[in-house]
């Protein structure tokens, strides 16, 4: 897959989390930091880099583990805003997130969108994923964010034998229980990296009617820390975090080169599972 301009660049802010789901696709933790805290002065590094080759990058991403399990995240946040990106924060609208409320409420609300992770739009789902009563406290994180004018959307899973059209109306019934516009919602395929997958060639794009320039690394890439390394990385992409065949470089130039589509997340997440980060 060809680089085909990048629009969207993450960063990636350090693997660990205040919670260990049992599907995580990254296996973030408390105890997993094998990502490191990124820097303020990394991220402006690459930042300029943008600046400098006039690359076509409209957004950023920040993601994790917990981006706000760095107390850094918000500087980020911000300094990204100051250079005119739409930024796009994913959390899990917990304890790391209020911590830093102080923070957030310095931040423009223009172009700043929270995406909160809410596995199933009943706490029992959710729980099972998450840990009991974490659905209770993300609900108290999203109120937060909407009564301080925080752009929200919701980051849900389609589970087996759930079709989208259900998903969208209980998210829509539960929003409307709790006196919120219902946010967009964006479903995402389940990440069970036990299942196998079929191998995809290139006929693909015709058999399933796919443009492969709506995959995630022809517009994206992701930047990284690794624990011990004195230097970030540029990634493929927001899924691959730890196979070595997917760090690009250090640069954004470097890592405009074209990546091959031979993990099963890329036939699981995106060529069959149409779905995309961003």
């Amino acid at each position: 897959m060809a680089l085909n301009g990048l629009t969207t660049l993450w960063f990636n802010t350090g693997t660990l989390c205040n919670l260990a789901c049992s599907n995580c696709y990254i296996e973030s933790s408390p105890r997993n930091d094998r990502l490191a805290y990124l820097t303020l002065a990394e991220v402006a590094q690459f930042l300029d880099e943008i600046a400098a080759d006039a690359l076509p990058v409209r957004e950023i991403g920040f993601t994790g583990g917990e981006p706000f399990m760095n107390r850094a995240t918000p500087a980020m946040i911000g300094l990204s805003l100051d250079h005119g990106f739409e930024v796009l924060v994913l959390t899990n609208a917990m304890r790391p997130m209020r911590r830093l409320e102080a923070e957030l409420l310095a931040l423009p609300r223009h172009h700043l969108t929270f995406r909160v992770s809410l596995d199933h739009y009943t706490a029992q789902r959710h729980d099972a994923e998450r840990g009991d009563g974490s659905f209770a406290i993300a609900i108290e994180g999203i109120r937060w964010l909407s009564s301080h004018g925080f752009a929200i959307a919701i980051a849900g899973r389609q589970l087996a034998g759930e079709n989208e059209a259900g998903a969208q109306a209980g998210y829509a019934t539960l929003f409307a229980g709790l006196g919120l516009p219902t946010p967009p919602l964006v479903l995402f395929p389940e990440m069970d990296a036990a299942a196998d997958v079929p191998e995809i060639t290139t006929a693909c794009w015709g058999i399933l009617d796919v443009e492969p320039t709506a995959m995630m690394c022809a517009t994206s890439r992701m930047v990284v820390r690794r624990r011990g390394s004195d230097a970030a990385a540029v990634l493929a992409c927001t899924l691959l975090a730890y196979d070595a065949q997917f760090e690009l470089g250090a640069t954004l130039a470097e890592a405009s080169r074209p990546v091959p589509l031979n993990h099963p997340h890329c036939a699981r997440f995106c060529v069959l599972g149409g779905a995309s980060c961003s």
